[in-house]
C-alpha cells in the first residue's frame, strides 16, 4: 500500500530543501570563496630529480583579484600565510586580474605592492596566464605587446618569465625554473593562438639540473619531453565545483582529466593547483583556496603525493 506524505510532512520537507539550498548557495558564494584557506601538501618522488637536492616550494596560482571576491585584505591574508611556511622559493602562476566577475576592478599596482611581501631565500618567480591578457585592454585592441602586468610585477622584483628559465643553487645544487608564454592570449577565429614555446624555453637550460616549468595552462603537458622534471600549472580552479572528486565544468584533454591535483602520464608528473579566485561564476565549491607546498627530495616524504 502506498502511503502519500501528508500535507504537513511534504512542506516540512520542501522547507528544509530549500533551505538546504541557501545554506549550500551561501556558502560556495561566500563561505568557501572568501573565507577558506588550505594548505595542500605534494611529495612527488620525481625520476628526473636530484635526491641530494632538498626544496620546498610555495605555489600560488589564479589571484583574480577585484572586489568584491578578492580584495587586497584577502591578497594580504594569503601573503602571510605563505611567509608562514617558509618556503625556498615561491612561484607563481599567472592571472592576477579577475575578468567578467568583478563588481570593480582593483588596481595591479596595488596587487603588485602587496605580494612583493612574499619572502623565500630563492625569491619570487611568476608568469602570465590568459586573463592577464584578456583583461588587458592595451595589447587586445593592438593585437601585440605585453600585458602591464608584467611590467608592473618585475618593478617589484618579481621577475615574469615568457619562454624563458633561470638556474638557481639551494646549498650548492643546482635546478631551473622555467616558465612558458601563455597558450591562448588572442582568440584569431575560432582558434587559440599560443605563445608558448617549449624547444625556446628549453634551449635556455645549459646543463642537466632538474627542470621546473610553470605552465599556466595544463593542456600543454602533453607536448612536454622527460627532460623536464615536474610541470605546474593553474588556470583550472579544480573546476570550482567538484563534485565526489569530479567537476562538471572540465573538459578532459585526449581523454586526459588535467583539472586538478597531482598528474602522472608516462613517468611524467605535473601539479595542478586550485588556486585562489574565479572566473565566469562566482562560486567555488569542493575546491577552497589553497597554497600548494611542494616538498621535493626529501627522503622522509618522497612518493607521498596526494
Amino acid at each position: 500500500m502506498l502511503i502519500l506524505p501528508s500535507r504537513r510532512q511534504f512542506l516540512t520537507g520542501l522547507g528544509a530543501g530549500a533551505g538546504l539550498m541557501a545554506a549550500t548557495g551561501v556558502y560556495a558564494f561566500d563561505v568557501e570563496p572568501l573565507h577558506r584557506l588550505v594548505v595542500t601538501p605534494y611529495a612527488p618522488d620525481l625520476p628526473n630529480w636530484d635526491p641530494a637536492l632538498t626544496l620546498r616550494v610555495a605555489v600560488l596560482a589564479d589571484f583574480h583579484v577585484c572586489e568584491p571576491f578578492m580584495p587586497f585584505d584577502r591578497v594580504a591574508e594569503i601573503v602571510d600565510a605563505t611567509n608562514a611556511l617558509k618556503p625556498d622559493l615561491i612561484l607563481m602562476l599567472g592571472d592576477y586580474p579577475a575578468g567578467r566577475i568583478a563588481w570593480r576592478k582593483l588596481p595591479l599596482t596595488d596587487f603588485a605592492r602587496i605580494v612583493e611581501g612574499l619572502k623565500a631565500p630563492l625569491g619570487t618567480h611568476a608568469i602570465l596566464g590568459n586573463h592577464d591578457w584578456w583583461d588587458d585592454a592595451g595589447v587586445q585592441l593592438s593585437g601585440r605587446g605585453t600585458p602591464a602586468v608584467k611590467r608592473i610585477l618585475e618593478a617589484r622584483g618579481i621577475p615574469v618569465l615568457e619562454n624563458q628559465a633561470v638556474r638557481l643553487v639551494k646549498d650548492g645544487r643546482p635546478f631551473w625554473i622555467a616558465g612558458l608564454a601563455d597558450q591562448q592570449p588572442f582568440q584569431k577565429m575560432w582558434e587559440w593562438v599560443s605563445f608558448a614555446d617549449v624547444p625556446r624555453t628549453l634551449a635556455a637550460v645549459t646543463d642537466s639540473a632538474p627542470v621546473i616549468l610553470m605552465a599556466h595552462e595544463p593542456d600543454i603537458f602533453r607536448e612536454l619531453p622527460d627532460r623536464v622534471a615536474l610541470t605546474l600549472s593553474g588556470h583550472t580552479h579544480g573546476g570550482q565545483v567538484r563534485l565526489f572528486g569530479r567537476s562538471p565544468a572540465i573538459r578532459k584533454v585526449h581523454g586526459r582529466d588535467y583539472s586538478y591535483g597531482h598528474v602522472v602520464q608516462d613517468g611524467r608528473h605535473m601539479i595542478v593547483s586550485g588556486g585562489f579566485g574565479m572566473s565566469r561564476i562566482p562560486v567555488r565549491f569542493g575546491v577552497p583556496p589553497e597554497i600548494v607546498l611542494l616538498e621535493l627530495g626529501s627522503s622522509e616524504t618522497a612518493g607521498t603525493g596526494t
